[in-house]
């Protein structure tokens, strides 16, 4: 039985599922949770606030595993409060959870940005921020990217770990990009995987025997594929040929059509397939800025035309948003059950919490986003709870049945 108090229905939307799309349809959310989906024109639930979303479209909420910052906020110089603004703007966006992102840097840096993890607040004001990504130390000089290698690292021994902490949070995730051939880097995957982090390889040059050494030692992803690591070559394939070739190995990549011509794009689609891929932004702190010079880093990043350059001519990260991967990758083809999979069904099961979120299903979090025929985002629920609908008139959600009272969360 419907509880009128906790309880949302969402009537006659496109609901993008994990095999198909659902034309007019109704989905019932109880205590956070999706408790039913079933055709548009089915009794309605007694006493529960329904909105109509006719002509829009519901996909599971954006998952963003690859963020260093966002609306002049840097991960690794942000307050508990800043962190907060940056959850608020995601949900603008469509993404309902994310990690924070941190560069290499000294200990007592990492020790700062996990604090203010720590201390982001609860309950929820936007995205959940689900843990953190260390983005390095233990990675390859000459595959540095924008990153600074004089905080890049080898591996020696478990204690070569004690100054990357750890979330407070028990069930918060702790994911590393590393390269593997560094000194101990086998070990390093083996050492980090028996402590359940997910290791992801980048910023490499490693070859096949070394990938596959450090596949057997637990690594089974990619960061920012193509990107920061070798490029593919008829005689020495590479991290690149390797990616490709292993099935049972997956990928993230950044669809700016920047770091990634948009025929690649189309290419590692079709080459890679949709199951084995995730969208990220590897955003900065000038999302949402505008172009200008900014500080971030310890140094000047200039944004011009939504690119990002340092002094040294490398790109350093994104201002896109995973909203604009998804819009690329929509143009390019992709259909939108590929696209809800590569934006938040491999995510969630790359972290660990595909039984909880990453789809419309049955029984999982109420973590949605509405998008309309526009690809703008009308709606944003994060465990039922919405924090985010469009303030100007006639362009939000149309009520249906009203009450008084907060949607379940």
């Amino acid at each position: 039985m419907t509880n009128p108090e906790n309880s949302l229905v969402l009537r006659n939307a496109r609901i993008v599922l994990t095999d198909r799309v659902l034309d007019e349809s109704k989905l019932l959310i109880e205590s956070g949770r999706i408790a039913r989906i079933s055709a548009a024109a089915s009794a309605a639930e007694n006493g529960a606030l329904e909105y109509d979303l006719a002509g829009l479209t519901l996909l599971p909420g954006f998952i963003d595993i690859h963020i260093h910052g966002a609306v002049g906020v840097d991960t690794m110089a942000a307050a508990a409060a800043d962190l907060d603004r940056v959850s608020q703007f995601l949900a603008t966006r469509g993404v309902t959870g994310w990690l924070p992102t941190l560069v290499p840097a000294p200990a007592s840096d990492y020790a700062r940005a996990i604090k203010s993890i720590n201390e982001a607040t609860n309950p929820i004001v936007g995205a959940r921020i689900l843990g953190v990504h260390y983005e390095g130390p233990f990675v390859n000089s000459i595959q540095c990217g924008a990153l600074h290698v004089q905080f890049f690292r080898s591996f020696s021994g478990a204690a070569d770990l004690d100054d990357l902490p750890r979330l407070s949070d028990q069930r918060a995730k702790h994911m590393t990009t590393l390269a593997p051939e560094i000194a101990g880097g086998v070990e390093l995957v083996r050492e980090l995987t028996r402590r359940g982090w997910i290791v992801s390889l980048g910023h490499t040059r490693a070859d096949f025997e070394i990938l596959d050494k450090a596949f057997a030692a637990g690594a089974r992803h990619m960061t920012h594929f193509m990107n920061a690591m070798t490029p593919l070559h008829h005689r020495a394939p590479g991290p690149v040929g390797w990616g490709l070739s292993r099935d049972e190995v997956t990928c993230d990549f950044i669809a700016d059509g920047i770091h990634l011509h948009p025929q690649m794009l189309r290419l590692l689609l079709k080459l890679k397939r949709a199951d084995r891929l995730s969208l990220i932004s590897d955003a900065v702190a000038a999302v949402g800025m505008g172009d200008g010079d900014f500080e971030i880093w310890g140094e000047t990043i200039t944004v011009k035309d939504g690119r990002t350059g340092n002094a040294r001519g490398a790109i350093a990260g994104s201002v896109i948003t995973m909203l604009d991967a998804v819009r690329m990758m929509l143009s390019l083809g992709g259909s939108e059950v590929e696209v809800a999979k590569m934006a938040a069904t491999n995510p969630a099961q790359l972290l660990g919490i595909g039984q909880e979120c990453g789809s419309i299903e049955e029984g999982k979090r109420a973590d949605l986003v509405a998008l309309d025929a526009a690809g703008k985002v009308v709606l944003t629920l994060v465990g039922g709870k919405m924090v985010f609908q469009p303030a100007v008139a006639g362009d939000g959600i149309k009520p249906g049945v009203e009450r008084s009272g907060t949607p379940g969360i």
